[in-house]
């Protein structure tokens, strides 16, 4: 994958993976190896209704531990 997605549930769905599969040990390596800000990318996220889990290493549906 040469960059991330735009596409919100792409994004979400690229990010969960490479997280998963341990690509990546944060967050913030995932993001900066993108070019992108981590900040910016829970931003855009978190305006589409998720949330990131330090605890899980992953973007969630807001709401979805409470």
């Amino acid at each position: 994958m040469d960059y991330l997605p735009t596409d919100p549930a792409i994004l979400v769905s690229s990010i969960n993976m490479l997280l998963r599969d341990e690509e990546f040990d944060t967050l913030e390596s995932l993001c900066f190896a993108f070019g992108r800000e981590p900040q910016e990318v829970c931003e855009q996220l978190r305006a589409e209704g998720f949330v990131y889990s330090e605890e899980q290493r992953q973007f969630r549906p807001a709401g979805f531990d409470e």
